[in-house]
């Protein structure tokens, strides 16, 4: 996928009860950024993240994907270059063994069971879950779910990674052990999260989505210092910023 640009452009989305998720939604994103995607419950920022990964389709507008366009015909295309982890991991993990759910996308792309053993241990080592590798998902705790999800996307090799709430349940330690691990991925990611300390350390580039369209967008460290702009979009300032106790985060 050439250069991994991300090209959203006029997205409309309504489900159908009726409900506007997204509204005349455009924005630009370059190869290897990390983009924060920020907004109050409600704002579309999930629904967005479905339509980059091919889950959703737009019904008016158009998103692209390195110069591919999202539709039914290029699903195949887009779901082997972008990686979805989602927000609650019991959506996202079925199968027996650590080992088995993370093997799963390199044994359906055609991979060499030696090769496959080689990847699954890799990516377990990488996001610190190697003694994970038997157990079965649905008996480990919440933030080791989280991280098998994310071996499990990183195992199908996506040259785009979409995070929902990465940080929501982990303790101080395994927020903190999150973000140094994504902070050392090359890959495009954007980021949809609450923890705006979060997207304050891990992202340099923020969009703020309110009503299901861009409220404004820019270098983190003006969107997220903005306090006018955060209250009227349902936010706050990072806890950096408001002079309080900070939850695994160091003062700059």
């Amino acid at each position: 996928m050439s250069h991994h640009i991300i090209e959203v452009e006029d997205l409309k989305y309504s489900y159908p009860d009726g409900t506007e998720a997204l509204r005349d939604l455009s924005f630009r994103i370059t190869h290897g950024e990390s983009v924060a995607l920020i907004g109050a419950n409600g704002a579309g920022k999930s629904t967005l993240l479905l339509h980059l990964a091919g889950l959703l389709f737009p019904q008016t507008g158009r998103v692209r994907l390195g110069g591919i366009t999202v539709t039914r015909k290029n699903i195949l295309q887009i779901r082997r270059r972008v990686g979805l982890v989602f927000q609650d991991p019991d959506d996202q993990l079925f199968m027996p063994t650590v080992f088995e759910e993370v093997a799963f996308a390199p044994v359906n792309m055609g991979v060499p069971p030696d090769e496959v053993k080689e990847l699954v241990n890799s990516v377990l080592e990488q996001v610190g879950v190697s003694h994970l590798r038997p157990r079965p998902p649905y008996r480990l705790s919440h933030g080791e779910k989280r991280a098998v999800a994310l071996a499990a996307v990183l195992a199908g090799l996506p040259d785009v990674l979409l995070l929902d709430e990465p940080s929501a349940g982990l303790d101080p330690r395994a927020r903190r052990q999150l973000i140094e691990l994504l902070r050392g991925f090359t890959h495009t990611k954007i980021v949809a999260t609450h923890d705006l300390d979060l997207a304050w350390e891990l992202c340099p580039r923020t969009i703020i989505l309110a009503a299901g369209t861009v409220a404004a967008e820019g270098p983190s460290r003006e969107i997220l210092g903005d306090e006018k702009l955060l209250r009227c979009c349902g936010l706050e300032l990072p806890l950096r910023l408001q002079g309080g106790p900070l939850v695994g985060t160091t003062r700059e």
